[in-house]
């Protein structure tokens, strides 16, 4: 209890004595990280206004009913092709470092927005975004490089909202572009000709601000964004060495001396370095017992020589580590909850806009209540693109605020758990909102989107933290995020897929809520496995007990000599 309560103490009292103080919040390579992540999101979103509309015009059914399902198809290519590359993208990551991965990552999201804004057929739309997926397995390399950044868990609450703040703002520009730009020749018919390119491509205009988009985070990572991997990220940086040199020239080698410690360190030449530097964060092969490596050579215990011994042995361990101890029962059941809280809120993402799109029903259909009903919206992709931009703020606010002051107060699993309960409940009462007055309904849209939205906020970065915390060491996060996303890849896949099938035949058989409610069964299925779920203990766990064992013991151990050790004590 003694240490509990000193463990508690302030960061300047806990650095007392030989104990590492607590490390800074890493705010700029975040920040830097977030400046590359935006254009995926952004170019991701973008689509949702449009494309039911886009389905429509390559005129591959005549049968408005059936445009969900093509529309569904054309949302899940990007995520079935991610699914199929994003484990080997995350083993890439552990072998050749998390920066190439990531920018190789983002080149082919830039290539394939430009190919789906030429699309002139339903093919080419699908073959664009397959292509994207292929060549894109950032989402996992993305939470392995926030885990490896953030090594202490009172920083937690506070990074894993980070990349969804960026989803958020992604949500409210995305939606917007593709909303006001697509079909520019009929929105701006002063400025845009029908016989010129946005003519004959109408949907080009929002593909290319999102490509632009894409350069710009390309151009930040490849000068700005420093490698996290344990073993590569001290290695020579072209890229960095250029920013710096570019940084010098704009701002000044003064001013550039004078933020020293914001910029990435110069690197050095591998003969030169030293095995491990101050900031640096110790394999957890190297803490073991009490053993330092800041303790003089003359008050090195017998323990520090298990440093020598098997410290060094920890990355070809955790290399040749079989799956069994790198895929616990903890880290398996985290992932299968990622999956199914993936697949039934991508399958709400997909369905929204098509639910406000489609017109009533020619023929009305006779509605027997509870469970039967058939209706539409018919609002138009200006109207939906503006919706799902409130969307986004608001998420963006509930990310930013909500979220930290929930986990601080009851966890990240109680919060997670809590989640995955209620979650069900949403897709049960969706549908019945078309019902509703004319009055109404625009209201009750925004009511449904903000309640989504805080579940999502709240859910995701409490599962991404349960994630990290089960990871045996971060030399394997690669490793396990590859794992997580290529299973939420497959799920997001199938969401809109299934839904959209659903969804075309509650409309023909006058059942308009039956995909709302198949994905509500979904939801049932994840908060089964939520309440599954457990926390062990992890890395981060373990070096917290490191420092409250170091701080209850002396700050040297001093070796006794040979005659000293059969002097009677005073």
């Amino acid at each position: 209890m003694r240490t509990r309560r000193r463990n508690s103490m302030a960061s300047s009292e806990r650095s007392v004595g030989s104990k590492k103080p607590l490390p800074p919040y890493p705010s700029r390579q975040l920040t830097i990280l977030a400046l590359c992540r935006i254009c995926e999101p952004i170019a991701f979103m973008s689509i949702f206004p449009y494309i039911w509309h886009m389905v429509r015009d390559f005129k591959i059914t005549e049968d408005e009913s059936q445009i969900s399902f093509y529309a569904g198809m054309v949302t899940s290519a990007f995520t079935f092709a991610e699914f199929s590359t994003s484990f080997i993208w995350g083993r890439l990551s552990d072998k050749i470092g998390r920066k190439p991965v990531l920018l190789m990552g983002m080149t082919g999201t830039g290539i394939s927005v430009i190919m789906f804004g030429f699309a002139p057929n339903l093919w080419v739309a699908l073959g664009a975004r397959a292509l994207g997926g292929f060549l894109n397995g950032n989402i996992g390399v993305l939470q392995t490089t926030v885990a490896e950044l953030v090594t202490v868990k009172a920083h937690q609450p506070k990074a894993y909202t980070v990349m969804p703040l960026v989803w958020c703002i992604g949500s409210i520009v995305g939606p917007m572009i593709g909303g006001w730009l697509a079909k520019p020749v009929e929105g701006f018919p002063g400025c845009f000709s029908r016989d010129g390119i946005f003519g004959t491509f109408p949907y080009l205009l929002p593909n290319l601000f999102s490509a632009i988009c894409v350069f710009i985070g390309v151009i930040v990572g490849l000068l700005f964004l420093e490698e996290t991997h344990a073993e590569r990220k001290h290695r020579h940086d072209p890229g960095i060495e250029l920013g710096r040199s570019l940084m010098s020239r704009i701002w000044g080698s003064e001013k550039v001396e004078e933020n020293k410690g914001k910029l990435p360190a110069k690197a050095v030449p591998e003969e030169e370095r030293p095995l491990l530097s101050e900031n640096d964060e110790l394999l957890p092969g190297y803490r073991t017992g009490s053993a330092r490596l800041s303790s003089p050579p003359d008050t090195v215990s017998e323990e520090s020589l298990d440093l020598e011994e098997g410290g060094g042995l920890e990355l070809a361990e955790a290399e040749r580590a079989p799956a069994g101890k790198v895929f616990s029962r903890a880290v398996i059941m985290v992932i299968i909850s990622y999956g199914i809280l993936a697949f039934h809120t991508m399958a709400f993402d997909s369905l929204l806009p098509v639910f406000l799109s489609t017109s009533p029903p020619a023929t009305e259909i006779p509605a027997r209540l509870p469970f039967k009903f058939a209706d539409g919206f018919g609002w138009d992709t200006q109207t939906i693109g503006f919706i799902l931009s409130v969307q986004g703020v608001y998420s963006l606010a509930s990310t930013r605020l909500l979220f930290p002051f929930v986990a601080n107060k009851i966890g990240a699993l109680r919060l997670f758990k809590i989640m995955s309960v209620l979650y069900p409940l949403l897709y049960l009462f969706t549908p019945y909102i078309v019902l509703l007055p004319d009055s109404l309904r625009k209201l009750s849209v925004y009511g449904i989107v903000v309640w989504k939205m805080t579940f999502s906020t709240l859910a995701y970065p409490s599962n991404a933290i349960l994630l990290a915390n089960s990871a045996p060491t971060t030399l394997t996060l690669g490793s396990i995020n590859g794992a997580a996303a290529m299973t939420a890849s497959l799920c997001r896949a199938l969401g809109p897929i299934i839904s959209g099938f659903f969804y075309t035949q509650g409309m023909e058989s006058g059942y308009s809520g039956l995909s709302w409610w198949v994905a509500g069964l979904v939801a049932v299925m994840g908060a089964w496995v939520g309440l599954q779920i457990t926390e062990p203990k992890g890395r981060m766990d373990e070096k917290e007990d490191m420092d409250e064992t170091t701080e209850d013991e002396p700050r040297t151990t001093t070796t006794p000599n040979k005659d000293d050790r059969t002097r009677p004590s005073p």
